[in-house]
């Protein structure tokens, strides 16, 4: 792999491009082909350097020679979800303000009409004749990504990363984890965030390896994974808990014995869920990994070795160094002692697109605010206690909501759990807890809240509970608590007096 501080990395060594749901495949000299076919179309109609361009598709071969073109040309790529309303995108792009837009058969047709006037739609599909652009033009420093994530507010936030610190992410995984494990890499997820642009695809396919990838979270695809992994002898995938809860029910595991690694991250990872992708893999390499999109994904993860699945445990940093200090006066917190967790690390991202002053409160003496709790313990390694703004106030003492859930989520009734703060007129905040159950029966509500007693503290444990149908999730398997209070407050809650003859 290139060093990053010398040069921008825009075409390196590829691998192969493999779509195994069709058939399709790029050999690297077809991708160079493609990638200067493309990059002279862009120069022919007039991508300048530091033009942002909006790629509409994802998890094809063409979307990632768009993006090395548009990369060869000094340019800046914008993926973004191809389900987005036209009122979404509009808002995107007055933000982005885009020179170009780049499509494929499936995008929807108002897409182009949401766009400002002047911006120039592209079709990705289209027949290019070969040609050879010189050199790239695009250098280190420069803007290279541009991918938006949901703040606290909900309002969408551009992240934008220069060449030099994806290649800063790249190194460090390669340097941490190396190149072998990842020889033959499986994508599952979106190519419009972090973990599967960043990490499960640009960093194994543009350090030579095989990139093997599918229409994200199908649940068609998920039943066949097993199959797909022998068929391909795939080596490597990642995924987020929520794929892993559903592939676990009905996937049959790989018989192959190809599959070395396996990562899981975006959301916490239950250690119950753990030690179940490590049955059905039949490997113990199966990293937590921890990291935001504005740190270029994954910065922390478990590595190979002796330890044991346990609720929020991370591992150690890669390529990044990992602070905790307490909330009230900012000073480092001890081995074991619980505080805001912040990272440094020469993949931090430049900021964020056109708000600075966003960037200013995330990004403190080149330290990066997480908003999330936990701890080192001796060793350095990181152990995660939920999200800051999540935590329940529940009259002075603070219970962290992702710790109810992790008691919850071993049960075997339990399907999906969601624990938020509630409004208390004594406390001022309690517990409440959803809950998908397999049975929906009294009897498998006593037996979780048996379960849970066994596990929690009397302040803890919920005090009111909700049965639903399924807890709403992100793309990236994340839960909005804030949602699933207001779903709830709008149904009554189980008597749980009557069903467990208790409180």
């Amino acid at each position: 792999m290139r060093d990053g501080h010398d040069e921008a990395r825009v075409l390196l060594t590829v691998g192969r491009l493999v779509e195994p749901l069709t058939g399709r495949h790029w050999e690297p000299p077809a991708v160079a082909r493609e990638v200067s076919a493309r990059a002279a179309r862009f120069r022919r109609a007039g991508l300048r350097p530091g033009d942002r361009v909006f790629l509409h598709f994802g998890n094809r071969l063409e979307f990632f020679a768009e993006l090395l073109a548009i990369w060869r040309l000094g340019a800046v790529a914008v993926p973004v979800d191809g389900g987005l309303t036209r009122v979404e995108l509009e808002r995107l792009a007055e933000v982005v303000a885009p020179r170009f837009s780049v499509v494929d058969g499936a995008t929807d047709a108002a897409v182009a009409r949401a766009l400002p006037s002047g911006v120039a739609v592209v079709d990705a599909a289209e027949s290019l004749p070969a040609a050879e652009i010189a050199s790239d033009a695009a250098r280190p420093g420069d803007d290279a990504l541009v991918l938006f994530t949901s703040g606290s507010s909900g309002v969408p936030k551009g992240v934008v990363h220069t060449h030099a610190s994806l290649a800063a992410r790249w190194r460090a995984l390669e340097r941490e984890l190396g190149l072998a494990a990842y020889a033959r890499t499986l994508c599952l997820l979106p190519t419009h965030f972090g973990h599967g642009l960043i990490c499960n695809s640009l960093f194994p396919w543009l350090g030579g390896q095989d990139l093997f990838v599918t229409p994200p979270f199908r649940p068609d695809l998920l039943i066949r994974l097993g199959a797909l992994v022998d068929e391909h002898r795939i080596t490597f995938l990642s995924s987020v808990p929520a794929v892993w809860r559903l592939a676990l029910r009905v996937a049959r595991p790989p018989r192959g014995g190809t599959l070395r690694r396996v990562h899981c991250g975006s959301a916490p990872l239950p250690a119950t869920v753990w030690e179940g992708v490590q049955g059905w893999a039949g490997t113990r390499e199966v990293f937590n990994t921890y990291g935001l999109t504005e740190t270029g994904s994954w910065v922390a993860g478990t590595s190979a070795g002796e330890f044991t699945p346990a609720d929020g445990l991370i591992g150690p940093p890669w390529g990044a160094t990992l602070h905790v200090r307490r909330a009230a006066d900012g000073a480092a917190c001890g081995p074991g002692e619980v505080g805001r967790v912040w990272i440094e690390s020469p993949a931090l991202m430049r900021g964020y697109l056109g708000r600075d002053d966003l960037t200013r409160q995330a990004i403190v003496d080149g330290r990066f605010a997480t908003g999330d709790l936990g701890l080192l313990d001796e060793r350095g390694w990181l152990h995660l206690r939920g999200r800051e703004r999540d935590e329940i106030n529940k009259g002075g003492m603070k219970i962290a909501p992702a710790e109810v859930d992790a008691a919850a989520e071993g049960c075997p009734r339990v399907a999906d759990v969601c624990a938020f703060a509630m409004d208390d007129p004594l406390y001022g905040q309690n517990v409440g807890l959803a809950v998908a159950l397999t049975d929906r029966g009294d009897a498998a509500v006593r037996e979780l809240y048996a379960w849970m007693r066994e596990r929690l503290s009397e302040g803890k444990l919920p005090a009111r509970w909700w049965l639903v149908d399924a807890i709403p999730r992100s793309e990236r398997g994340k839960v909005n608590r804030d949602g699933v209070r207001e779903a709830c407050a709008d149904r009554p809650p189980l008597d749980l007096a009557r069903i467990v003859g208790e409180r």
